[in-house]
């Protein structure tokens, strides 16, 4: 009796698992703006506005050039958004936010208005891992919160299983690490041992924007100011923290899931405005 009572409220409950990537994407809480979008042709002359209300000083603007927002030290608070009399700086509620390169976090400059999102491994790395990941996540001195969204897209309504993308107890049974906290003093040397632990060939992301830059503790002399200062990081998913969707859509593009399935995205990987 036991066993039909379960098989008739899994047959109920349906599938709990979102359909993402081949459906659409769930929609962003109201409270999370999402990628921000920079026009700095937009920017008056001379006005700095944004500039002192950021806590983490990622907004800065030189003399003579346009604003420059680094969303690698963002934290998405969107106190530029409501300071910028222009509205050179808005939200784009977009989840996708990944890149492979630090510099891409860097909006503001002609050309460089939107996020230019990750690309997939190179051929030989896709080969090698056959489109799976096994992940050991460090916390080297998170507050919880990006390890929380970290741990979500394990449970049934994420199913991360189902890309050949796990979390391994130990490094040496794992294809690269995923990183989170600002890297403080104390885990330092133990975030050194365990790259070292890895078999090479190996990957390295850092998510949220502890792990990126240092993101509230930036300039702090007990943190290593990211991660990219101890091992070399191929994958940088900013947030405060990265919504889950957010992490997902990184995860995906390193190994090549995405491609071609992501709506609004133009040819050469630019967020298109929507």
């Amino acid at each position: 009796m036991f066993v039909l009572d379960t098989i008739t409220h899994r047959l109920k409950a349906g599938c709990a698992t979102m359909a993402y990537p081949d459906g659409p994407a769930p929609a962003l809480p109201d409270r999370h703006g999402g990628a921000l979008r920079v026009d700095g042709a937009k920017c008056a002359d001379g006005c700095t506005a944004c500039v002192p209300v950021c806590p983490t000083e990622a907004i800065a603007r030189e003399a003579g050039k346009p604003v420059a927002l680094d969303l690698g030290r963002c934290l998405f608070c969107g106190e530029c958004v409501a300071a910028c009399p222009s509205k050179a700086i808005v939200q784009t509620r977009d989840h996708r936010l990944a890149v492979r390169r630090r510099e891409d976090l860097v909006l503001g400059a002609p050309g460089q208005e939107e996020l230019r999102l990750a690309a997939a491994l190179d051929a030989q790395m896709k080969k090698l891992l056959g489109r799976s990941l096994r992940l050991r996540q460090v916390s080297a001195g998170g507050c919880g919160a990006c390890e929380a969204d970290i741990n979500v897209l394990g449970t049934i309504g994420w199913d991360l299983g189902r890309f050949g993308i796990q979390y391994v107890a130990s490094p040496r049974h794992a294809d690269g690490l995923i990183i989170t906290g600002p890297v403080s003093k104390g885990m330092e040397l133990a975030l050194k041992k365990t790259w070292d632990a890895v078999p090479g060939p190996k990957i390295a992301i850092a998510v949220g924007a502890c792990a990126i830059s240092g993101g509230p503790f930036v300039g702090h002399a007990e943190t290593c100011q990211g991660a990219d200062s101890v091992v070399p990081i191929d994958l940088y998913i900013p947030g405060c923290p990265p919504h889950p969707l957010t992490i997902l859509d990184g995860l995906l593009r390193i190994i090549g899931r995405l491609e071609g399935k992501a709506a609004g995205e133009a040819p050469d990987g630019k967020v298109m405005a929507g």
